[in-house]
């Protein structure tokens, strides 16, 4: 008969014993090492010819030529003290910002340094949060993706891609979502060209909460703001602040200084409707007394996925589009031109399977969420003057 000691003896040796065999035999803890398409990126090489683009011409920025504290801040110094305090931490983040380029290297390498050492967060990967993500026209001129770098620290210097298939061509590197950027540095392989490109002009200027902000993004190229900046080939401001973008007439004070193609307003996800009522056609007209032609767009929140069973929250949406619409339908009836709008039940698509946590976009939420988009932006183009 055993006794207890030899019984818990086994149990102990058991524990040690995993499907490979003994303890020492499991697979590593960095999934890298047995996947290597899971793998860190390789660090960059020697032979590099580095180019400098942390104070040159990044496409993204608002009043380019204005003072900065920062060169990847989203909003200029002036800001600070005019905006909350939250929007203002939160324009440090580069979201949005790009660097266009034109290469023949096959080779690519990248040198940044982060602002924050928080390079992920529990339901956003850092590719996303942290990475650099480059994209690449085609011989027909479509936009594809190349690649992603993977932080693991703050200062990231890696091979981000070799093996290009020769030729040159122009390249769009988008800069991290939710952290900021001290300096960038892209490298190429040694004798290569490379030109950086100016920022074109006239861009869609987007204001909203965090799902503009990026907000689950798997990596910054599939917001849908930069889906549609690709879609249309034209620039793109993200003047997303994650929770607290709140129609306020001190962002429309920057809002109204750029010459934009069109705005969209998509501030609902963090209001309510006693909000929408007071806020919403105040902020029109502050764009349309400065901007008497630009297209302004107003946005319904989406519906969270999982609001079909959770009547409280469902009843909130319903009650912000009407909110939303009243104002739409004052606007109209001032006489307000060029307006358009958005519906928000499907902007995540109705299976309920568009977002990370229910509120947040991930990756078929934001592309779902530009083909609802899309429509309507190509009209309100197409009637600029």
């Amino acid at each position: 008969m055993k006794t207890v000691s030899n019984i818990l003896v086994m149990l102990v040796v058991a524990s040690s014993v995993t499907p490979w065999g003994k303890a020492q035999d499991r697979p590593p803890r960095s999934i890298g090492r047995i996947d290597p398409e899971m793998a860190e990126k390789p660090p960059a090489g020697s032979d590099v010819q580095w180019n400098d683009v942390s104070q040159q011409n990044i496409e993204g920025r608002i009043l380019s030529e204005a003072q900065r504290e920062r060169w990847f801040d989203r909003l200029p110094a002036s800001a600070n003290g005019l905006v909350t305090k939250n929007v203002w931490n939160l324009s440090r983040d580069s979201a949005g910002m790009l660097v266009r380029f034109k290469t023949d290297s096959t080779t690519i390498h990248v040198h940044y340094k982060l602002r924050d050492s928080g390079l992920a967060m529990p339901h956003m990967p850092a590719t996303g949060v942290s990475g650099v993500d480059l994209y690449a026209r085609d011989s027909e001129g479509r936009w594809r993706w190349v690649q992603v770098s993977r932080p693991t620290k703050q200062l990231v210097s890696s091979k981000l891609v070799d093996g290009l298939r020769p030729g040159l061509r122009e390249y769009v590197l988008y800069l991290p979502l939710y952290n900021g950027i001290d300096f960038l540095h892209v490298g190429v392989s040694s004798g290569s060209t490379f030109e950086q490109l100016a920022p074109r002009e006239k861009p869609i200027v987007f204001y909203g909460t965090s799902i503009t902000h990026g907000a689950c993004a798997s990596r910054p190229g599939m917001v849908h703001t930069a889906i549609l900046g690709r879609r249309f080939d034209r620039p793109v401001v993200n003047l997303g602040f994650s929770g607290n973008g709140r129609m306020d007439q001190a962002v429309g004070e920057y809002l109204v200084q750029i010459d934009a193609a069109a705005y969209v307003i998509d501030c609902l996800p963090n209001m309510n409707a006693e909000m929408v009522d007071r806020k919403c056609v105040p902020l029109v007209k502050q764009l349309r007394e400065s901007q008497p032609t630009t297209p302004i767009v107003l946005v319904e929140d989406r519906r969270n996925t999982n609001s079909w069973i959770l009547p409280e929250r469902d009843a909130h949406h319903t009650a912000n589009h009407s909110a939303l619409k009243r104002a739409y339908e004052e606007l109209l009836a001032a006489g307000t031109e060029r307006l358009y709008y958005i519906g928000g039940d499907a902007l995540y698509g109705t299976d309920s399977d568009g977002a990370t946590d229910g509120s947040h976009a991930n990756d078929l939420g934001f592309f779902r969420q530009a083909q609802v988009f899309a429509p309507v932006l190509e009209t309100a183009l197409q009637m600029r003057p």
